[in-house]
């Protein structure tokens, strides 16, 4: 095994079909989306370079502010109230002893779903005649609530983000619990017998040692919210008149329903830059807390 590990032959085997793929299914088409996002392109003629007309069309879109709008709810959505939720339910999840692996699947089950399944099954749930919420607004007697859900503006978003949210809460609430799990014993034990209460110590020690993991889950919210695609585009493709446009759909809908490949090139340049620039400021301000803490 030394042999093999000093063996520079033996690197390449094992890297460069890696970094091959790497190089065509990334770099290569990176370079080609920041090629044509400079460029007059309908996808068939000859791209003519337009320099930063795209960017300067796209700072003037409205249609465009509103998908960033929308991206920006679902990271508003993810961190005030998906975040919370899921480090509650799994403080709760950590003191139950028996069925927690039953627990667990339940939670974890969403996840593992396409989102092409959970959009059409929320879709299902949100219809306004056979719907289950409707029906069940109207056993409990709230029949004046029911509602369009996905065709009406002012609940169409919301209904999608709490879909989103729907799916990946098992994925972080494992993650959660398996860093409480790997927090001391002993520490608890010493605060419990100092006279802490359970709700005491999940907030002057749990919470706190929970930070770094708090800090990833944010962080993948942020990614995840600036790619959204999938779920607005299998729910609602971006109506009721555009309300739930995100960028990703906003520019797929540019490339491959108008041919302004150009354009969306320039968009998908413009979502690689904001979600650096957020991570960046996130990155910043979370180790500037570090710095003023210690």
């Amino acid at each position: 095994m030394n042999k093999v590990g000093r063996n520079s032959v033996a690197y390449a085997i094992f890297t460069v079909p890696t970094l091959l793929l790497l190089v065509i299914f990334f770099f290569y088409p990176m370079l080609m989306s920041m090629r044509y996002g400079f460029t007059a392109w309908n996808g068939i003629s000859p791209a003519k370079w337009n320099g930063l007309d795209n960017f300067t069309q796209a700072f003037q879109d409205k249609y465009f502010w509103i998908a960033v709008r929308n991206n920006l709810y679902f990271i508003a959505f993810s961190i005030g109230v998906q975040i919370p939720f899921i480090v509650c339910l799994a403080l709760v999840l950590s003191k139950i002893r028996r069925w927690m692996g039953f627990y667990k699947t339940m939670i974890f089950l969403p996840t593992i779903l396409s989102t092409a399944v959970v959009g059409v099954l929320w879709g299902f749930i949100y219809h306004p005649e056979a719907g289950l919420l409707n029906q069940l607004l109207e056993a409990a007697g709230l029949g004046a609530w029911k509602h369009t859900w996905l065709a009406d503006e002012s609940t169409a978003m919301i209904s999608v983000l709490v879909t989103n949210a729907w799916q990946w809460v098992g994925f972080y609430v494992i993650l959660v619990l398996s860093a409480i799990y790997a927090i001391p014993k002993t520490i608890l034990e010493a605060a419990e017998i100092d006279g802490a209460s359970s709700s005491r110590q999940a907030w002057s020690i749990t919470l706190p040692l929970l930070r770094p993991v708090i800090i990833v889950m944010i962080l993948l919210s942020i990614t995840g919210a600036m790619k959204a695609l999938d779920i607005v585009f299998v729910m609602t493709g971006g109506n009721p008149y555009g309300i739930t446009e995100v960028m990703a759909t906003y520019m797929y809908k540019k490339a491959y329903r108008i041919g302004e490949y150009g354009y969306a090139n320039a968009i998908a340049l413009l979502i690689l830059l904001f979600t650096g620039v957020l991570t960046s400021v996130f990155g910043w301000l979370t180790a500037k807390q570090e710095e003023v803490r210690f």
